[in-house]
């Protein structure tokens, strides 16, 4: 099938990449034109484990290609994806100005030949019927009608595209696996005929022809209609937040009481009614999805009239939880004034590049408002000499010169590799071995053996 993704973040050009794998006619589209250059080199501009290697192969196969033209991208594209950001404004409201301005230019080059717009972008409940509104408003002023004429669309025109949407349930580090092996896929739409285009277009997907166990049964298929389809994308994210939060809540009562988390939650966890996703205590979640959608879904619920308790208590908790390594550090070494703090990771997780409202922003102000001097390796911010605007924070490169003078480390990103450090050999250029497992990562047993006073999140 042809297909035109037009914004190439992690979720267009993740979604962009895979559908040309799986055999379909993509070109993306950005307005960026920078990116699309260096795209158009084969180099991804984000990082994502495979996809690099999976855009080379389909940009060789022919499969897959990158332009800034929107009109082409239309013009080529029977189903045409909105895949732009929707950022939080302060107001915790998702910036929808983007998605604005594409479906607006979508309507300006609609042209002939039926097309299936495709919400992939996380937006607003209610979206969907806006987004139509959008589309037949630039196909307005293509046509040259102004505002105020009359102008009746006909049955033809308005026949020429639907719009659906179709949520993403991505996780960053792992988007390309995800992609593959989804646990289900959410259609929402009043249109059968689009419906059918998009499960086509899944087809290789539901039928697991590229996942990682093909033994497995069809992946689902719920279709619903646009605003539950809206729904089910911020009530996902909304829910593992919460369960985050609910963890790190009882992990805060462990400390009180002496209990250990991670036995409570593997108790908790072999529960089938609860299972053990989403139970890790830490120093909380971040990151561009999370935040955003329990902002924008509280929000929501408050355009309409009614106060979202729990989801309010969900984030007031996240809040706290982010300066819970400072109160530990505070512990152990009491005046944080004068002392170097040295922070093992940066990225809101491990395995991507992306710093979006990531704890690490929070401990390093905090640090830096104590007057503490603060140091970070991080294996991929380190390494590709990107800041990401970081201020107040020296970057090492490497694990043994970020301990080096340091009275603390702080483990923010569970990066795998921490896991093979040489923490012996830092413990020794350490003023003193103390380490907080902001993660609960480590082998604390391991960790003790080589002289360190270890502290992790309610254990």
């Amino acid at each position: 099938m042809k297909v035109c993704v037009i914004g190439t973040g992690y979720v267009g050009l993740v979604t962009g990449v895979c559908l040309a794998h799986i055999g379909h006619d993509v070109i993306c589209i950005d307005n960026n034109e920078n990116k699309v250059n260096l795209m158009k080199q084969g180099q991804s501009p984000i990082y994502e484990p495979g996809l690099s290697d999976l855009m080379r192969s389909s940009m060789e196969s022919g499969r897959l290609s990158f332009s800034t033209d929107l009109g082409a991208g239309v013009n080529h594209g029977e189903i045409l994806f909105i895949a732009v950001g929707t950022p939080p404004l302060p107001t915790g409201e998702s910036d929808t100005r983007y998605v604005e301005a594409v479906a607006k230019g979508i309507g300006a080059n609609l042209r002939g030949g039926y097309k299936v717009i495709v919400n992939k972008s996380t937006v607003p409940i209610g979206s969907g019927d806006w987004v139509r509104m959008i589309v037949l408003d630039g196909l307005k002023e293509r046509l040259g009608v102004t505002q105020g004429e009359g102008f009746t669309m006909t049955e033809e025109v308005e026949a020429c595209f639907d719009v659906v949407s179709n949520p993403e349930f991505l996780r960053e580090g792992s988007a390309v696996y995800d992609t593959f092996n989804p646990d289900r896929i959410v259609l929402g739409g009043s249109s059968d005929r689009a419906i059918a285009m998009m499960s086509e277009l899944y087809q290789p997907l539901v039928n697991r022809d590229f996942s990682e166990n093909k033994s497995l049964p069809p992946v689902p298929i719920v279709v619903t209609d646009l605003s539950s389809a809206e729904m089910i994308k911020y009530a996902a994210n909304a829910f593992l937040a919460t369960k985050i939060s609910f963890i790190n809540e009882v992990a805060n009562v462990c400390d009180r009481v002496g209990a250990d988390v991670t036995q409570v939650a593997k108790g908790i966890g072999l529960d089938s009614r609860i299972g053990d996703k989403f139970l890790q205590a830490g120093i909380g979640w971040g990151g561009s999805c999370f935040p955003k959608d329990v902002s924008a879904l509280i929000h929501t619920a408050e355009d309409y009239g009614y106060s979202t308790e729990l989801l309010n208590a969900v984030v007031n908790v996240n809040k706290k939880q982010r300066v819970m390594a400072i109160e530990k550090l505070q512990q152990e070494l009491k005046i944080l004034k004068g002392k170097v703090v040295g922070l093992l990771g940066l990225t809101f997780k491990p395995d991507t590049d992306d710093m979006r409202d990531a704890p690490a922003l929070n401990i390093i102000e905090e640090l830096n408002r104590l007057g503490a001097k603060v140091k970070a390796y991080d294996p991929i911010v380190s390494q590709t000499g990107i800041s990401h605007g970081l201020s107040g924070v020296i970057i090492e490169s490497d694990a043994s010169m970020l301990a080096d003078g340091c009275d603390a480390l702080v483990l923010v990103t569970d990066w795998q590799e921490f896991l093979d450090l040489d923490f012996e050999k830092m413990a020794k250029v350490m003023k003193q071995p103390l380490i907080i497992d902001g993660r609960n990562f480590l082998d604390k047993r391991a960790i003790e053996e080589l002289g360190y006073r270890y502290v992790g999140m309610g254990r």
